[in-house]
């Protein structure tokens, strides 16, 4: 099964190669039930006060992960843009206003740093999403200027990338996207896959290197960063959609070492169109096996 494959929800992207930049959105029309989860040291991210459960904030017509470091977050002008043209958000009477959170990763020092997803991006990569463009993983959308690695600097960093993953499990499905340009390294079974090369080749642990350069103070750049989306049928309310974002982390957690640091913004967004009843910890089981999985496919492991 696919992102696609979800009911309710239509997944998007766009990006220049040549820059290395890019944007992905994922809609839902009819609204869903969002929450967030933010545990990285550095994060820049839009509209997601109005996710804590406290908030009147009732339903997210859509997500953006993007490029670009906080210059990214125009590209969600254009999201905003479009699902208004075409009658999709609150109907204020004059108009309806498309509910859009954004998270943004850094990317400014691969391809080119002046330019970066703005608005006409945004709007593209949901042209991409209802035309039923297939998701692209890899360096694409928001992954497209993403590596993972950088302990020891982008010179001896690999690429990251943009990954996605389904779970089902009767008629409960759980599906995630995620955009990965951490800092440090990505495991799979307790073994690197994908991270901080040492001058032979191999890689060179960056919990080890973070370890050891301890008094050093560097500074890494903020917005490093794994951003994911949490996609799920499940019906919760927004304060167990914000637990499911939690939940959403720990998947991070497994294969990303290490994982939130100070120089990341790490992000889980979390929407709920509530098709299918469940229990909360059987939908936060699946979302924590989505995002390890996302994140695995992001970087080809």
């Amino acid at each position: 099964m696919k992102l696609s494959d979800i009911p309710g929800f239509r997944v998007g992207q766009a990006q220049d190669r040549a820059a290395m930049t890019g944007c992905t959105v994922v809609l839902c029309e009819a609204g869903a039930v969002c929450g967030v989860d933010v545990r990285g040291g550095s994060p820049v991210t839009r509209d997601t006060d109005a996710l804590h459960p406290v908030m009147n904030r009732k339903a997210t017509h859509a997500v953006l992960l993007s490029g670009g470091s906080s210059f990214g977050l125009d590209a969600a002008g254009g999201v905003t843009r479009f699902l208004e043209a075409r009658g999709i958000g609150r109907n204020v009477g004059v108009t309806v206003v498309p509910n859009v959170a954004a998270a943004v990763l850094f990317d400014l020092q691969r391809g080119r740093w002046d330019v970066r997803p703005d608005a006409e991006m945004g709007w593209a990569a949901c042209e991409n999403a209802f035309s039923g463009a297939p998701f692209a993983r890899g360096l694409s959308g928001a992954g497209t200027g993403c590596a993972v690695g950088k302990s020891r600097g982008m010179a001896f960093a690999m690429d990251g990338g943009v990954g996605s993953a389904v779970f089902c499990h009767g008629e409960l499905t759980v599906g995630a996207v995620a955009a990965v340009n951490c800092v440090g390294d990505v495991v799979k079974n307790g073994r690197i896959v994908a991270g901080a090369l040492a001058d032979d080749g191999s890689f060179a642990d960056s919990e080890q290197i973070l370890l050891a350069e301890y008094q050093l103070g560097k500074d890494f750049f903020a917005d490093n960063t794994v951003l994911a989306c949490v996609i799920t049928n499940a019906r919760l309310n927004k304060s167990q959609a914000a637990k499911l974002a939690q939940c959403g982390q720990n998947g991070i957690a497994r294969c990303v070492r290490p994982a939130h640091s100070v120089y990341d913004g790490d992000t889980v967004f979390a929407l709920c169109s509530g098709a299918a009843e469940t229990s909360l910890d059987a939908v936060c089981i699946l979302a924590a096996r989505a995002v390890e999985a996302a994140v695995l496919d992001a970087v080809g492991g």
